[in-house]
């Protein structure tokens, strides 16, 4: 080490505290309250990202009081010093970061802001614990509903919810952008039983209450985690490759659902051979009795309305593990990249297993279509109006664009793609170069008529392949 004087030291020291600035430490600055979705601008959180949630739950179905103890691991982005976490309700009791109490307070509706006993460094690896307790309330959705933690007439509950979930039970980053795997240990009165994502780590009874472990290694999108407690009928399977198939029904389940769920091995095998391999660590589903607004593509384990225990809704969740969860949104103003790409798989199969004439099924589906139908955007369609004409629009704009640039490239599109951006988050305007490469093809026009605008496409885009009507 080069000797300085006394002289030169006291000099560094005088410059730093007159305002010479980082000299001695970096103070960090605050991390930003908001992920920058201009659809959700304060959903999410700057400045770090997270590797894993190890969430420890406590559930009396009875009180419907939750207790929990989340420890999070994660990495900065910047120095920080101090960052948010999004948490709807529930009182926090303390916070840890790094095993050091740090202060905290709430702002928002859901802006929990933790202040660590000292600032954190660039590129830094932290751990922060929440000890947090409450009765959990669902978000209200004008379009879908009850989002997040819900109540089951049985008494039991259960979170499901799009794009607002995982805050209404846990901390967490909730950004679609920031994925990361999910440990939970849950205890609840040894009369319920309880499902999550991933593979199951055991069971552990301790007098009148049993905890359930599920590990889900799959880095996750925090909406994409769910947890489901009733008194549920398990049936435990495996798909040809091993990988573990866990389904829960809840109490009253029809036979038509479990027939229907238990052609999830043949569904998963034919999506595979569409979307290439399973890119998940487990399947399976959770039946509800209640027919909430909606069935989830939560990951590993799709969660069903009590109304649609049926072969297309399987297929359409399941398809999502490609589309939607193991490669996510990269804002939510791309949500046809999950929602248009499940769709359209609901009409491969009708076209695989029952024959039907897709051309037919397209004509039709333009030539009944309104003026609204056209002005359904497909690529940002505003806050509150994703999940609208990506169901019907989005499957006959993809049929066309099959047409458009013929069945070969769209094929290698459908299966490189999900490998691509495997675990990652991908734009639909990245989905138009990536087209424009495998087809050889400029698309500007053909996405112009069909995703980013709000008309009927011109005949050329409307039309294109044998898509031409007869008479």
């Amino acid at each position: 080490m080069r000797y300085r004087s006394a002289a030169v030291v006291a000099a560094v020291l005088a410059a730093s505290v007159l305002g010479g600035g980082t000299a001695l430490a970096d103070t960090g600055k605050p991390g930003a309250d908001g992920a920058g979705d201009s659809y959700y601008p304060q959903d999410g959180n700057g400045g770090y990202d997270v590797a894993d949630y190890n969430l420890k739950v406590g559930y009396e179905p009875a009180t419907k009081q939750l207790t929990g103890l989340q420890t999070i691991t994660g990495r900065t982005t910047q120095s920080l010093s101090s960052f948010n976490l999004d948490l709807h309700g529930l009182t926090v009791d303390s916070v840890k970061v790094n095993g050091r109490k740090a202060t905290f307070t709430r702002t928002g509706d859901h802006e929990l802001v933790i202040t660590p006993a000292r600032p954190l460094r660039n590129h830094e690896r932290f751990t922060a614990e929440v000890a947090y307790h409450g009765v959990p309330q669902p978000i209200q959705d004008p379009a879908l509903g009850a989002n997040g933690w819900q109540y089951a007439k049985s008494g039991g509950a259960f979170a499901a919810g799009e794009p607002k979930s995982a805050t209404t039970w846990y901390p967490v980053n909730d950004t679609p952008r920031d994925k990361a795997t999910f440990h939970l240990a849950i205890t609840v009165p040894s009369e319920w039983s309880v499902i999550s994502n991933g593979v199951e780590r055991g069971q552990v009874k301790n007098g009148k209450n049993t905890t359930y472990s599920w590990a889900e290694e799959t880095p996750a999108v925090p909406y994409m985690t769910t947890v489901a407690i009733d008194k549920w009928e398990f049936e435990r399977t495996k798909l040809s490759d091993g990988t573990p198939v866990v389904n829960a029904y809840a109490p009253g389940t029809p036979a038509s659902t479990k027939q229907a769920e238990a052609r999830l091995p043949e569904i998963i095998d034919f999506l595979a051979s569409k979307f290439g391999r399973y890119p998940v660590d487990a399947a399976g589903g959770i039946f509800l009795a209640e027919p909430i607004g909606f069935s989830l593509e939560t990951l590993s384990r799709p969660i069903y309305s009590g109304a649609a225990g049926n072969v297309p809704t399987i297929v359409h969740e399941n398809a999502h593990q490609w589309w939607g969860d193991s490669v996510a949104v990269d804002k939510w103003k791309d949500v046809c990249l999950n929602e248009c790409f499940a769709s359209y798989a609901e009409w491969m199969w009708s076209e695989a297993k029952s024959g039907q004439d897709l051309k037919a099924r397209y004509l039709n589906s333009v030539q009944k279509a309104t003026d609204r139908f056209w002005a359904g955007k497909l690529y940002d369609m505003g806050p509150g109006n994703e999940f609208t004409y990506v169901y019907s629009k989005g499957p006959t704009a993809l049929h066309a664009l099959k047409n458009y640039i013929g069945a070969a490239p769209f094929d290698r599109i459908l299966k490189t793609w999900p490998a691509l951006h495997r675990d990652g988050n991908a734009s639909l305007p990245e989905f138009q170069k990536f087209a424009e490469r495998v087809a050889h093809k400029n698309l500007q026009g053909f996405f112009d008529a069909w995703f980013y605008g709000n008309t009927k496409p011109a005949p050329e885009f409307l039309y294109p392949g044998d898509l031409k009507p007869t008479s």
